[in-house]
């Protein structure tokens, strides 16, 4: 549809354009298996909060004037997340955001006050916030080189941070990169740290959909605080699914401390990002845990992962050269003709393309892409070779 369409001009006019974009979305979600968002949620019992202009303006663990908020429900959702991310929630802070990139950059930011002169490392695989991050904190940056899995090299990082020893380290590491699932190794990484005798160091977790995976699985890679992170972004939206994008940003109190200062006329401390937050997205993410649970979240895990390992499995018996990290939901094989891509908004990158296994996508769903991609004759070829 044109940039250009003017707004309707009567009532009727604009509930036709709306009941053109609700079928259009549902049209839309028969086919989404390119990206990893949850649609299979249901918020119905929430509806009736959309009558108040609630904002969580400010700090959620400090009282505001502002009391139209769910500050309540965002700490009991922080707690939730603590656990879930092995940190104690004495020692935790957080607050609920507007996705990932938040949740990211906030966590270079604390790094930076913490660190000023610190280089931010991240690698080619590194979801593209990281860049924009680095730029709009004007924050020094060395991309280090990826592996072919899509880990960060791990030479390269080492030798880089050698030239650099004497500069604090801000560590952007990929629990779960965006094209191919795959997990920098933090246990690794602190190795390397301590080997080069580097002592001031912020080690920030980008886990926007991995985050809410492996804490469910029996044998993770190191995701959590426990493996010595500093702050952690995971996105809401995600794996438990929410009608607005929305995440988690959580770190250590100290180091939220060093960023807060104090807003006299909203009676609240300013730690946060923006200053006006959405107050319904916490609602969501505290009624997802109430609904499903924690056995709940992870049978829905369990049963995207298993979809996963069917994909996998589907693609190669047809000859397609389809494979996954362990405990991930992203499936990676060749990437298909346009018409395929676009039919189920797959994901693309250079030669490949994936599509993530959600709770909503489905085993016909798998077997109907597997078809047309083993009829698709881009994919032969690239299989082929």
């Amino acid at each position: 549809m044109s940039a250009q369409t003017p707004l309707p001009n009567d009532i009727a006019h604009a509930n036709a354009r709306l009941d053109e974009l609700y079928e259009r979305l549902q049209e839309i979600s028969k086919v989404f298996v390119g990206y990893p968002v949850n649609l299979d949620f249901d918020y119905s019992h929430l509806y009736r909060f959309l009558e108040f202009s609630i904002n969580n303006v400010g700090d959620p663990y400090h009282h505001s004037y502002f009391r139209l908020n769910t500050h309540d429900f965002e700490l009991e959702v922080v707690t939730k997340f603590a656990d879930l991310l092995r940190i104690d929630q004495q020692q935790a802070w957080g607050y609920v955001t507007n996705g990932g990139t938040e949740g990211n950059m906030h966590g270079v930011f604390l790094a930076q006050e913490h660190f000023p002169d610190g280089i931010l490392y991240f690698s080619q695989d590194t979801h593209y916030s990281a860049l924009k991050i680095a730029r709009v904190l004007r924050a020094r940056n060395i991309m280090i080189k990826s592996r072919a899995d899509g880990e960060i090299d791990y030479d390269d990082l080492r030798e880089t941070m050698r030239v650099y020893r004497d500069v604090p380290v801000i560590f952007f590491a990929n629990i779960g990169t965006t094209m191919k699932g795959a997990v920098d190794d933090i246990t690794r990484v602190q190795q390397m740290l301590e080997d080069l005798a580097i002592t001031r160091y912020h080690i920030h977790a980008d886990a926007a959909l991995s985050g809410m995976i492996l804490p469910f699985v029996e044998d993770p890679q190191p995701f959590g605080f426990d493996s010595g992170l500093d702050s952690i972004a995971v996105s809401g939206h995600k794996m438990i699914g929410s009608p607005v994008p929305c995440g988690i940003a959580l770190t250590k109190k100290e180091n939220a401390s060093r960023v807060a200062s104090s807003v006299e006329y909203v009676g609240v401390m300013d730690t946060t990002l923006p200053g006006s937050r959405d107050a319904l997205a916490p609602l969501f993410l505290w009624w997802a845990f109430v609904q499903r649970g924690m056995e709940g979240l992870r049978a829905m895990v369990h049963k995207s992962l298993d979809t996963a390992q069917y994909a996998v499995d589907r693609f190669n018996e047809f000859g397609i050269p389809a494979w996954r990290h362990r405990n991930s939901v992203t499936v990676v094989f060749p990437k298909p003709s346009e018409p395929v891509l676009h039919k189920w908004m797959m994901a693309p990158q250079g030669d490949i393309a994936h599509i993530i296994t959600m709770p909503h996508v489905t085993r016909e769903q798998v077997d109907e892409i597997v078809s047309e991609c083993a009829s698709d004759e881009q994919v032969k070829h690239r299989s082929a070779n």
